[in-house]
């Protein structure tokens, strides 16, 4: 086992903190629209400002600098708008910050990657563990200069983070670049100005608790009623008293309304965000608000009913039911789903697939499921592969992180627990000890389905490997048991499997009948035998 890295311990993966639920605002009159315009534009440009100030301050930023922006915000808002434009814009703030770190530590992996093959001869040939030289001089040559451009690329970011810059547009970089790029988007200039702009608004408040309906901004009454504090500029819009805007629009969340209905009733905070869809023409009404931490079930508590093991994949899961003993029960299942198309499909996809994956859990009275703790971040540089331009492309359309994120919120709605694995040798060990036992010529295991199983053994604490060290006298286990073998107390673990007929060779059938024995040859070459033994292998169950 040399060279084998120390297994991480499995665990059960924390449940969801928070929901988010959204609805359409339908038969929206044409001045509703026009308020919530006005609305977005104004608090839109009043972001914008914050986070200029806000980048300008960098890592001098505090307490002070945070309630002197928001003083300056309340004339032109509200207090509570202040509140969550300042706090919105310290989180896209962060989130850039994290962002550069991240990209910081991808530069760097890329320059260690080429100093070392730079190093190395031309020509030489790698390893397994480690790249090789380059091929030519040529290629050699065009990699060192990618070299310069990586290390002069890192040099400004590392002087951006101690300086405390970020790089951050409202409204989304990519959007920013498309305005260059307006034929192959297949967008006109006006269809690209309305997405800008209305991705640059903002209409949303933060929840109270104590307050009417949880939110004192944007309330939402039980029936539906939707209602805006407008800002004290726009005021004079208002069709309601205290300066409020009532849309004519009525929501009803179909998922999770009811949890919804109760946090308003009791006055729980909730916060709320309006946003246009401009590829639809709608307008949408998103709730959210936070959950409890909720203490997870224990890992034993998870293993008792046996496990499900996924094993990711770029273009499907594939599941395998593993009793309590790490014994696969039935065949392997796949659930597939394509990653190509927009984003929405992508996501739709997922949904679909682990919609089907958590729905057979149910049925075959699991209580958990056992997924890989992946993490493809490093793995995904065009320095470590080089030219292999499949590989890279195979393993990042593999979701691991929104995969995690949808199977843990999705099986927490079902009562299912998650527990993550170490992701190490999976593949290899479940297609070495699995894949060639369990195929027969009605049913075919790839290495993915081996995989599943290696994953749901090892998430219920078992090692992969079928058996192991064998008993080293006889087959009555005299100098000690194996360590993958029944224990002491399972009934019938030292006898063998009955004949398929459950009777005795030439015994009654289970209709009465007696069956003729077989009668002897003349010649002893194709004499059958009258004894049959049958002598299978015994389940697995420690």
């Amino acid at each position: 086992m040399g060279g084998v890295r120390e297994l991480a311990a499995s665990f059960v993966v924390p449940g969801p903190c928070g929901v988010a639920v959204r609805d359409r605002l339908k038969h929206l009159t044409p001045r509703d629209e026009e308020v919530l315009r006005w609305v977005g534009e104004h608090q839109g440009r009043l972001a914008s400002r914050d986070l200029k100030a806000r980048c300008a301050d960098g890592v001098e930023h505090g307490a002070d600098s945070w309630a002197l922006r928001k003083r300056e915000l309340t004339p032109l808002s509200s207090s509570r708008i202040a509140g969550a434009i300042t706090k919105a814009t310290h989180d896209q703030w962060a989130l850039a910050r994290r962002c550069q770190a991240a990209h910081i530590q991808t530069l760097e992996a890329g320059i260690r990657t080429l100093r070392q093959r730079l190093s190395l001869p031309v020509g030489k040939r790698g390893t397994k563990r480690a790249a090789g030289g380059y091929r030519s001089k040529n290629e050699w040559f065009r990699k060192s200069r990618r070299l310069a451009a990586l290390e002069a690329r890192h040099a400004v970011v590392v002087a951006d983070r101690q300086a405390g810059r970020v790089r951050v547009v409202r409204g989304g970089r990519r959007l920013l670049n498309t305005r260059h790029h307006l034929t192959e988007a297949g967008l006109t200039e006006e269809q690209w100005r309305e997405r800008w702009e209305a991705g640059r608004w903002f209409i949303a408040a933060d929840g109270e608790s104590g307050k009417r309906f949880g939110n004192e901004t944007i309330r939402v009454t039980p029936d539906g009623e939707v209602s805006i504090k407008l800002p004290a500029p726009l005021a004079h819009l208002a069709n309601a008293g205290h300066g409020r805007y009532v849309l004519t629009s009525r929501i009803s969340f179909a998922h999770q309304g009811a949890e919804w209905a109760d946090r308003i009733t009791a006055n729980r905070a909730v916060a709320y965000r309006i946003h246009l869809d401009t590829k639809r023409g709608r307008w949408y009404l998103t709730a959210s608000w936070q959950r409890p931490v909720v203490k997870t079930i224990p890992l034993e508590a998870a293993r008792a009913r046996g496990m499900i093991g996924v094993d990711s994949n770029a273009d499907h899961f594939a599941a395998c039911r593993l009793d309590r003993h790490g014994n696969p029960v039935g065949g392997p299942r796949r659930f597939f789903y394509d990653l190509s198309g927009t984003a929405g499909h992508r996501d739709a996809q997922i949904r679909h697939a682990l919609t089907r994956l958590i729905n057979w859990a149910k049925r075959v009275g699991v209580a958990a499921i056992g997924i890989e703790d992946l993490d493809f971040t490093t793995e995904k540089t065009r320095e470590k592969h080089g030219r292999r331009k499949r590989f890279r492309q195979l393993i990042s359309g593999i979701p691991t992180g929104r995969l995690k994120a949808r199977l843990v919120s999705m099986a927490a709605e079902q009562g299912l627990a998650i527990v993550a694995v170490d992701p190490a040798y999976t593949s290899r060990w479940g297609g070495q000890h699995w894949q060639k036992p369990l195929a027969t010529s009605h049913r075919t295991m790839s290495r993915h389905d081996a995989a599943g199983i290696a994953i749901g053994r090892r998430a219920l604490g078992h090692p992969v490997r079928r058996r192991t060290a064998p008993p080293p006298h006889d087959r009555s286990d005299r100098a000690g048991h194996r360590t993958v073998q029944a224990g002491p107390g399972t009934r019938g673990r030292e006898g063998t499997r009955p004949p398929a007929t459950d009777r005795p060779p030439g015994g009654p059938s289970p209709n009465g009948t007696r069956k003729r024995e077989p009668s002897a040859s003349n010649t002893v070459r194709d004499a059958p035998s009258t004894q049959q033994w049958v002598q299978d292998s015994l389940m697995h169950t420690g």
